[in-house]
């Protein structure tokens, strides 16, 4: 693990990152670790989200299941 330092950071900042930390029940360090996760790769949601819109627009009106039976047959699988 690496460690960051964040320096100059205002007062109200400071302030107010303690107090989300104790509204989700975390130290102010888990807390910190949480918004880096959450602004660089974004919440669980976001990426739920994503992976819907992903499936929307990469959805086939083609139905293979005749093509995969047909190949599994040809192949001798079960």
């Amino acid at each position: 693990m690496v460690q960051l330092t964040v320096r100059n950071v205002r007062e109200e900042v400071a302030r107010a990152l303690k107090r989300r930390a104790a509204a989700n029940g975390r130290s102010a360090e888990a807390e910190h670790r949480a918004l880096l996760r959450e602004a660089l790769f974004g919440t669980e949601e976001h990426f739920v989200q994503r992976a819907k819109a992903l499936r929307q627009r990469l959805r086939s009106s083609v139905d293979s299941t005749d093509t995969i039976r047909a190949d599994r047959d040809r192949d001798g699988a079960v």
